[in-house]
């Protein structure tokens, strides 16, 4: 009868017992699986022959995956660094004959240039893909952000001539209507999005206390 006594620490002998390789995706993230998918406009149902609406998602999905939105705008001679606007530098100022405007930087407002006419998603709809089917807690959803390397310094001085600016992978975690901004979190060096003690944020980093 001993030979049928399971031991309280069933689960850990589970794990060491690895029999050759499986198709469980042994990948932890705190990223829903359906905020990786891309939307399409394909029938549910289609005609015997055609590209079915499953097949077609997982072929956007891999080819978004494929893409580097820094390398995209490198191929085009932008620098990604110098998208974000900063403060004047009165000691290195350039002059007339450099070609180059010492009065007005080359930057202009991202909102000359936001238009979500055509956007597949309204940022709503973004948001609600970090819910899962049967739970209540919205988790994150991934993307990418252009966020200075030097967090300290990024919060006190977003415009400081020392920061670098680089394409970051984030955790979506809300929006905000009024101002029509994201709020996004740092993923951690295993992709994960959590706070400082290491639990998971969830429901934007609202915690029940407010």
């Amino acid at each position: 009868v001993t030979t049928f006594t399971v031991p309280e620490d069933f689960g850990s002998v589970l794990d060491k017992q690895v029999i050759g390789p499986t198709t469980e995706n042994l990948i932890k993230s705190d990223f829903p699986v359906q905020s990786f998918k891309p939307k399409v406009q394909i029938a549910f149902q289609g005609l015997p022959g055609q590209c079915s609406r499953e097949m077609e998602i997982e072929r956007r999905r891999r080819l978004y995956l494929t893409f580097n939105i820094a390398q995209l705008l490198a191929s085009k001679g932008i620098d990604s660094n110098q998208l974000m606007p900063r403060h004047h530098d009165p000691d290195n100022m350039p002059t007339i004959g450099e070609k180059e405007d010492p009065v007005f930087p080359i930057y202009l407002p991202l909102k000359i240039f936001d238009n979500d006419d055509y956007d597949c998603r309204t940022p709503e709809d973004w948001i609600s893909l970090g819910l899962e089917p049967g739970s209540h807690d919205r988790k994150p959803v991934p993307g990418k952000a252009l966020l200075p390397t030097d967090d300290v310094l990024g919060h006190e001085d977003p415009k400081s001539q020392k920061l670098i600016y680089e394409w970051i992978d984030v955790g979506v975690l809300d929006y905000d209507k009024e101002t029509k901004l994201y709020l996004v979190h740092k993923t951690d060096k295993n992709g994960l999005v959590r706070d400082e003690e290491g639990r998971p944020i969830l429901n934007g980093g609202i915690t029940p206390e407010g």
